[in-house]
């Protein structure tokens, strides 16, 4: 390697700090059809941002030229959500390219298996079935053999 090689630097992919937005300084790509709004997949995020809040921040750029601006990139359900509930502002992580047209193609959606893992984890630090069943929009039948997990308790 050659040291001007050694030497570039790599350009971030997101601002270094994360940014409290207000909810119309943020631009949509697309109106909301309302076909989405009646999915399950939609009402399971509601439930999920009701009961444990945004994990994943929408994703938005910079406008060029507009102070202030926003165009979300990333989260439109969320987005749309929360304009329902009323909310005011978000947390968004900031991107530093406009990627919009190529941003979902590169998003690895959750397996299975990776959220049988995850829900796993989230029991074994304290949170209760009930808790995660509401922000799932699950609705599991107790018994005395078994747990949302799939743990035998005998």
């Amino acid at each position: 390697m050659t040291r001007s090689n050694r030497q570039r630097k790599i350009k971030l992919a997101f601002e270094q700090t994360s940014l409290r937005i207000p909810l119309g300084e943020i631009e949509l790509l697309r109106a909301m059809p309302e076909s989405t709004r009646k999915s399950p997949k939609y009402g399971q995020i509601a439930a999920s941002i009701t009961e444990v809040g945004i994990i994943e921040p929408p994703v938005v750029v910079r406008v060029p030229g507009k102070d202030e601006r926003y165009r979300l990139l990333d989260g439109h359900i969320r987005i749309d959500i929360l304009k329902a509930r009323g909310d005011k502002d978000v947390v968004c992580l900031v991107a530093t390219d406009d990627e919009a047209i190529t941003y979902n193609k590169r998003i690895s959606r959750m397996a299975i298996v990776q959220e049988h893992k995850m829900i796993l984890k989230a029991l074994e630090k304290g949170v209760s079935e009930e808790h995660l069943a509401r922000a799932q929009r699950q609705h599991f039948k107790h018994s005395q053999q078994t747990t949302l997990a799939g743990r035998n308790l005998r």
